[in-house]
């Protein structure tokens, strides 16, 4: 099932919570929206469940018209499954029972809605589990109940909303996997809203950046690290430093260093230059460090040295001391559209 949204606009009073939004959304594919919280991307997910109507624009579902011209396709008859962060599972019921409600309110029998529950849980792995209550379960277990319930209610959309944010980091690491392998098995369109650019890297096969209501830029997370398409993707996405620096012929001049750049034409430009295109030279830029953070496999550190007004992110295999004089080199950057 596709999702087509055409330049979708919510407002609550004066606060414009979705702007002129609009992307395609392929069948079967992961599409993750990502952005801090405020957004916008709640709503978005709201207005695509069918829990909030716009006030301009369109939605289509699988090609069907849900959203838009007066029309308002209520919730249960999009056939899409929604995932809150809370998970919505009735505590008084064994996994099984969760599962299986769906198809009895329908008018399945029971013994037909526990075998076509069963399915479903083994999709998502849980079928050993069955007659547990959700108290008994770890928190990635009670996720999994819940994607199951949205396949038992025929969904053919999933829609995630901040899905990991209550788990500890380790488990989120080990849902990131399982939720991935859920999505690959069970051949639904999945929309995933995070404010966590990481988990949107590591799942999405589609993702899409937004701030202040819109989408800044849409694309394969790799395209988007690694080429940012304005200086808002640039600081939210990962760690890097922007500079202004004149670019001519494919190199920009940095701090009396001629640099490889990749993106936009010659001119006074803004570059942006990752953690990993820096390193130690001891015949490169002398500056001080400003701050250091140890991160496991290396520290992250800040500099700052003359003929630059930002301070800029390295990555070093080996400690410094704040104050410490080191000199850099860099090695390459991408030049920021316009």
């Amino acid at each position: 099932m596709s999702i087509i949204v055409d330049h979708l606009t919510k407002t609550f009073g004066a606060h414009q919570a979705v702007d002129d939004v609009s992307f395609d959304v392929p069948g079967n594919k992961l599409f993750c929206v990502v952005g801090p919280s405020g957004c916008g991307k709640s709503t978005l997910l709201r207005l695509i469940a069918g829990l909030e109507v716009p006030d301009r624009g369109r939605i289509t579902l699988d090609g069907e018209n849900v959203a838009g011209d007066g029309l308002s396709v209520p919730p249960e008859a999009r056939r899409v499954g929604v995932v809150f962060q809370s998970y919505a599972l009735w505590p008084h019921l064994t996994v099984v029972q969760n599962v299986a409600f769906p198809y009895e309110a329908q008018g399945f029998s029971r013994q037909d809605a526990y075998r076509r529950a069963a399915d479903h849980l083994s999709t998502v792995a849980l079928q050993d589990y069955a007659t547990r209550r959700p108290e008994a379960l770890s928190g990635g277990q009670r996720q999994r109940v819940a994607l199951a319930r949205c396949l038992a209610g025929e969904a053919r959309t999933i829609l995630m909303d901040e899905p990991l944010a209550n788990l500890d980091p380790h488990l989120r690491a080990e849902m990131e996997t399982e939720l991935r392998a859920f999505h690959d098995r069970s051949g639904v369109t999945t929309l995933f809203i995070t404010h966590d650019q990481r988990e949107a890297m590591a799942l999405a096969d589609v993702m899409a950046v937004m701030d202040k209501g819109r989408i800044l830029q849409i694309g394969p997370p790799q395209e988007i690290y690694a080429r940012p398409a304005n200086a808002n993707v640039a600081r939210f996405i990962g760690r890097g430093t922007l500079i202004e620096a004149i670019v001519e012929d494919g190199q920009a001049r940095i701090c009396g260093q001629s640099v490889p750049v990749n993106g936009s034409a010659d001119g006074t430009r803004t570059v942006f230059i990752r953690p990993a295109h820096i390193q130690i030279d001891n015949s490169g830029w002398p500056c001080a460090v400003t701050s250091v953070h140890y991160r496991g496999s290396h520290w992250e550190a800040t500099v700052q040295g003359d003929g630059i007004a930002a301070e800029i992110s390295i990555d070093l295999p080996q400690p410094v001391r704040i104050g410490e004089n080191i000199q850099l080199s860099f090695a390459g950057g991408w030049v920021l559209p316009g």
